[in-house]
């Protein structure tokens, strides 16, 4: 249905991005975490679970040096007598045991965390992109339009890697390594001077906020190098692209020349990032061997003095080794947790989006009148059962403006009653299109009403709307599938049989039979790889094998060949046979037995009439036939 004419009449609306994000401020890093919040608390006790043993963990990591105190205080000589005692006899046997069993404890419980709480990471994940998918299907055709695809993609594929990434880094980095700290504060504190836990307290305040101040100065270089690398990688993709084009005009030294400056420009801020980071490594390090330094003169001064032991100096050391490790990576956790934050953000501010057209509650379904012997079968396809349709459809001063600066439709009032045909002709942006867009409500109408088996279709189901209508579009887009799955796809679960007969009714079977995997074959991106003739003769397929009670078919036989375009159009009048039918043609030949023709023009009709009648008047609709005959 997209037009060229028309297509150009549909304003940019400044309120959406073209990737489909809000203007609006995003939201701050707390209140993605609360969206995310209520996907995880579905699994509420997997969640207890995981931080039940995440806590075991790391009791059994701080008992780890308690236990190594304890061995080397064991280990101690004490007298001269004590040379030559053994060493399984000064170490007992069950500290050694102790030792390995929370060495081993540790694993374990990290482990059981992941495996208990690997279902609630998939499972809200899943949730949520299943959520974004279903309503971005929700969107109106207007969103649609101004998207970026690959934007988009991209910010749904990063939000929902996001969710992992953002458990994992959280739960499994930052709340264990804050449990330890915790932990190991406090066994200080109670087993030593507080000076002990007030060096490691200070010393991990001036680590994070040294951390987090210089990730946030150098995110800017990190970003600035990752668009430089998006904008080599484009220009070098959009040059292969076009290779033919490269080739005619001998610019192959040019296009060099341009990949070039992009990864001079990357070279140049990857060297000022890694600068950057060698400054955030070297100054944690500084962090941490300040503080290591000084817990261990503390230790060793109490050693001298009598009130520690050799093993105390042991555990206060591991326990500052235990403590820094994680907090090595800190930087680099950092900046993923904000990135997924961010990438999250995303993903949510296209599940805010606004549904510019929505079912009014409590609407219920399109009913449709049903008269007894309405099956029929049918030469067309041999086997299906066809429903003659009882649906007439009436737009009733319909008032319609993409922009409510440029009217579109001005005043429509037609009917097309039911099992007949009405065409609607007149010159490209006349507003034809708009019409199917409009019966199929991918828009709402400013004035008037459009009324299908008399119900203001507003007031009824989207969803029954649609499956009441068929469409044979002049623009076809097929899947990158198989031509079988493009056909079927005009009504799922429809058997190969009826595929067949589908096809053969839309003069297409042949083809098919030919090709070296009949309908197994790939039809390519978009259907890139049939001609725009077997491309529409796909869509008639699948609207005949859909066998709707409303038919439109808009230009549906623009891209054939005059032969085929005969034969095709035998095939459609006799598929529009008791359908309520709409046609929207150019070519004024195809609409010659419409029961009512419509000439448009600058959104209104101009001249109403059958083709006879048209004629016989001698003017818009006589002048645009004379000229398609000359």
């Amino acid at each position: 249905m997209r037009r060229s004419g028309e297509l150009a009449r549909i304003p940019h609306v400044p309120s959406t991005a073209p990737t489909g994000q809000p203007s609006a401020p995003p939201s701050s890093d707390w209140q993605t975490l609360r969206r995310l919040f209520p996907y995880l608390w579905q699994y509420k006790w997997r969640v207890v679970a995981a931080l039940s043993f995440m806590v075991g963990a790391k009791v059994a990591n701080v008992g780890v040096p308690v236990l190594l105190k304890n061995l080397v205080d064991a280990m101690t000589p004490h007298g001269a007598a004590a040379g030559g005692v053994p060493a399984l006899v000064v170490v007992p046997v069950a500290l050694l045991v102790a030792y390995g069993l929370l060495r081993l404890s540790t694993s374990l419980f990290t482990e059981l965390r992941e495996l208990v709480f690997a279902k609630a990471t998939a499972g809200a994940s899943r949730r949520i992109s299943l959520e974004v998918f279903q309503h971005l299907h929700g969107l109106s055709l207007r969103f649609h339009l101004e998207r970026q695809t690959g934007g988009m993609s991209r910010d749904i594929e990063r939000g929902t890697r996001a969710v992992n990434s953002l458990i994992s880094y959280s739960l499994y980095s930052i709340i264990p390594t804050l449990i330890e700290v915790g932990l190991v504060l406090g066994f200080l504190a109670v087993k030593f001077d507080a000076w002990f836990a007030w060096i490691t307290l200070i010393a991990l305040v001036v680590y994070i906020a040294f951390t987090v101040t210089v990730t946030e100065w150098r995110t800017q270089f990190r970003k600035t190098m990752n668009d430089l690398d998006s904008s080599a990688q484009s220009r070098a993709i959009d040059s292969l692209l076009n290779f033919e084009t490269v080739k005619y005009f001998n610019n192959e030294a040019f296009e060099a020349r341009r990949y070039d400056e992009n990864l001079e420009r990357y070279r140049r801020a990857s060297v000022k990032s890694q600068t950057t980071l060698s400054l955030l490594n070297t100054g944690q390090q500084l962090i941490i061997a300040t503080g290591l330094v000084a817990m261990l003169w503390r230790a060793a001064h109490g050693v001298a003095a009598g009130t520690m032991t050799l093993g105390d100096l042991v555990m206060v050391n591991a326990f500052m080794i235990q403590l820094y490790i994680p907090l090595g990576f800190l930087g680099v956790i950092y900046r993923e947790i904000k990135q997924s934050l961010t990438d999250l953000e995303k993903m949510f501010a296209l599940l805010e989006k606004e549904r510019e057209i929505a079912d009014t509650p409590g609407a219920q379904p399109l009913v449709l009148p049903q008269r007894p012997g309405d099956s029929r079968q049918d030469a067309l396809l041999p086997g299906l059962v066809h429903a003659a349709s009882h649906a007439d459809v009436t737009f009733d001063h319909v008032d319609f403006a993409y922009d409510p600066a440029r009217p579109i439709l001005r005043d429509i009032s037609f009917h097309i009653p039911a099992g007949k045909t009405v065409a609607v002709v007149g010159p490209s942006g006349s507003g034809k299109s708009t019409l199917a867009r409009l019966l199929y409500r991918f828009y709402d109408v400013q004035g008037g009403q459009i009324r299908i088996a008399g119900q203001d279709i507003r007031t009824v189901t989207q969803a029954s709307v649609r499956q009441a209508i068929g469409i044979v579009p002049q623009d076809t887009v097929l899947f990158n599938d198989t031509v079988e799955y493009n056909i079927a796809y005009g009504r799922p679960g429809a058997s190969r049989a009826e595929v067949e007969q589908a096809a053969k009714a839309a003069r297409i079977h042949g083809f098919i039979s030919v090709t070296p995997l009949g309908y197994g074959t790939m039809v390519g991106e978009r259907g890139l790889k049939l001609s725009g003739g077997e491309k529409q003769r796909v869509a008639i397929a699948r609207t005949l094998l859909k066998d709707p009670p409303i038919l439109i078919f808009d230009e549906a036989t623009s891209a054939l060949d005059s032969a085929n375009e005969r034969a095709i159009q035998a095939e459609l009048q006799t598929a529009a046979h008791n359908k309520t039918t709409l046609v929207i043609a150019h070519r004024l030949s195809t609409v010659v037995d419409a029961h009512e023709i419509l000439v448009m023009d600058a959104g209104r009709i101009v001249e109403r009439g059958t083709h006879a009648e048209l004629l016989t008047l001698g003017e818009r609709y006589a002048a645009m036939w004379n000229l398609q005959q000359e």
